[in-house]
């Protein structure tokens, strides 16, 4: 049940939603254009496909678990899957801003390009709906968080997937 309380809540994260919906973005843009002349401990780009993996396997752990009925597991999953994504962004921006880009060179670039460039475009529109999703679960609007879930799962888990596919696509041509 939706109480005032929570109604004003929600309108109080919306804002927040928009603003990070926005500045994410712009910042990762603009950190990919400050070059760090550090050399990393680790290859980062298996770390953050790994990252990827685990973040695919839990959203549909997650899936798994609130078709149980189980909403405490469902939560923590959620919970665990936002800051796996989290971590992959940190990482992915310091290794573009530590690394050259690595070109794609094997015989199936149109099929790479396509992947890549929706797999970038998603991981843009997906970051409302997680919040958007994350927001009403926890202001207990659940009708219209189920609503929004049956949108935002599937993108989630393809930008998840499809992260993992560009990597293993382009870690022969790494240096």
């Amino acid at each position: 049940m939706n109480t005032d309380k929570n109604l004003g809540n929600e309108k109080k994260y919306n804002k927040l939603i928009v603003v990070l919906s926005v500045v994410i973005p712009i910042v990762v843009a603009l950190l990919f254009g400050i070059k760090l002349d550090i050399e990393l401990p680790i290859f980062l780009p298996p770390v953050y496909a790994i990252i990827n993996a685990l973040t695919a396997l839990v959203l549909v752990l997650a899936f798994i678990q609130i078709k149980n009925g189980n909403v405490k597991a469902h939560e923590r999953l959620n919970k665990f899957a936002i800051l796996l994504s989290v971590l992959f962004l940190v990482m992915y921006v310091l290794y573009h801003m530590t690394s050259d880009s690595t070109k794609y060179l094997g015989d199936y670039a149109v099929v790479y390009y396509i992947i890549l460039i929706s797999h970038i475009i998603l991981s843009v529109v997906v970051i409302p709906f997680v919040l958007i999703t994350y927001a009403r679960a926890i202001t207990n609007n659940f009708e219209l968080h189920k609503r929004i879930a049956k949108i935002t799962f599937p993108l989630w888990l393809y930008v998840a997937i499809t992260g993992v596919i560009v990597y293993v696509m382009i870690a022969p041509y790494y240096n």
